[in-house]
C-alpha cells in the first residue's frame, strides 16, 4: 500500500456523487465549453475503463509516420477506471470512478529528446495554475514538490508521469499523463495512514489530499476542462522555448524552498542538503556541506530531512 500512488475509490451509495442526480461522469459538451475546446473536438476520448490510458497513446504515437507527424496535441484520453495504472518507479496508480480524474494528453513537440528537459516541471506548473483557477482564494494552499507532484495543505493531490514515445532531431512524441485526487475519501485515508504506521518514515508515499478540500464543488468535467486547457497551452510554449518559462512559476510554487530534504534511491540515502529550487533544465539545486549539487530528474524520491514524506 505504501508503494502506490493511490486515488480513491468510487462513490459509495451516501456519497454526494450519487445523491439527488449529482452525476460523477464527465459531462463532455461541458468540458469543452470549459476549456477543452483547446484540442479539437475528436482528439477527447472519455472511457469506462482501459489497462492504462498512458499505455493507450503510447501504442497510438508509435504508430505515427514520424518524419511527417504534426506538432501539437493528438489526444486526451481519460478513463474512469485503469486496470493497470501506473506511476513513476513502477508504483501501480489505482484510480476508480468518481473520486479521481486519470487521464493521458499525447502530443507532438517541436524539440529532440535532449529538449525536452523539464517537461514534467511544466506540466506541474500548469496543472498548479489550473487548480488555482477553480479557486484562487485558496491557491496558496497549492504546492508542487519536485520532480513531479502536485500538492495541498503538503499532501499529494495530483501525481504525473512522462513518457517519450519516440524522438528525431527535429522533434518528439510525448504521453503526458495525469492523476488527479477530485473529491476525498476519509475511510481510504485512514487505511493509508494505517499501513503507513509499520513503515519506515522515508519509504512513506506522500498522504492524498483532495481538490474538495479546497473546492467543496470540485468535479471532474471542470477540473478536466481547465487541466486540459492548462496543459494545451504549455505544451506550445513549451515546444517553442523549452521549461526556461516555467522556472521562476515553478520555484515560486516550489513546496520545500530552503528546507533540507534528503533525496532516495531505491530505498537508499545519496544526497541531502538545502532544496533552494530548480534551474532552466529542471534539475533541483541542492545546497550541500561540498557545495551546490544539481541533481536530474529520474527515478528518485525527495523527502524533508526530518522524515515527513
Amino acid at each position: 500500500m505504501a508503494m502506490t500512488d493511490t486515488i480513491f475509490p468510487p462513490p459509495g451509495p451516501g456519497s454526494a456523487a450519487n445523491r439527488g442526480g449529482a452525476d460523477w461522469r464527465i459531462d463532455e459538451q461541458r468540458a469543452r465549453a470549459g476549456g477543452a475546446s483547446a484540442i479539437p473536438s475528436d482528439a477527447l476520448e472519455i472511457v469506462d475503463e482501459t489497462t492504462s490510458t498512458n499505455t493507450d497513446l503510447m501504442a497510438r504515437m508509435k504508430a505515427l509516420p514520424r518524419e511527417r507527424a504534426a506538432v501539437g496535441v493528438h489526444a486526451v484520453r481519460a478513463a474512469y477506471s485503469q486496470t493497470a495504472g501506473r506511476g513513476r518507479q513502477g508504483r501501480s496508480w489505482q484510480a476508480t470512478p468518481g473520486h479521481a480524474l486519470t487521464f493521458s494528453l499525447a502530443c507532438v513537440l517541436p524539440r529532440p529528446l535532449a529538449g525536452l528537459a523539464g517537461l514534467s516541471l511544466a506540466t506541474g506548473v500548469a496543472v498548479i495554475d489550473a487548480l488555482a483557477r477553480l479557486a484562487p482564494s485558496e491557491a496558496g494552499r497549492l504546492a508542487l514538490k519536485w520532480p513531479n507532484d502536485v500538492l495541498l495543505d503538503g499532501r499529494k493531490l495530483a501525481g504525473i508521469l512522462i513518457e517519450t514515445a519516440w524522438s528525431t532531431a527535429n522533434a518528439s512524441a510525448a504521453v503526458i499523463g495525469v492523476g488527479i485526487n477530485v473529491r476525498r475519501d476519509e475511510a481510504l485515508e485512514a487505511q493509508l495512514e494505517a499501513a503507513a504506521a509499520g513503515v519506515p518514515a522515508q519509504a512513506r508515499a506522500t498522504p492524498p489530499a483532495a481538490l474538495s478540500q479546497a473546492v467543496p464543488e470540485a468535479n471532474l468535467t471542470d477540473t478536466l476542462a481547465v487541466v486540459v486547457k492548462a496543459l494545451t497551452e504549455m505544451t506550445e510554449r513549451f515546444g517553442a522555448q523549452g521549461f526556461a518559462p516555467f522556472v521562476g512559476r515553478w520555484n515560486a510554487c516550489h513546496a520545500y524552498a530552503n528546507q533540507e530534504v534528503v533525496l532516495i534511491d531505491k530505498g537508499v540515502e545519496f544526497a541531502r542538503g538545502i532544496a533552494t529550487g530548480v534551474d532552466s533544465s529542471g534539475q533541483l539545486l541542492l545546497s550541500t556541506d561540498a557545495g551546490m549539487q544539481a541533481i536530474a530528474t529520474g527515478d528518485v524520491s525527495l523527502r524533508l530531512a526530518d522524515g515527513a514524506p
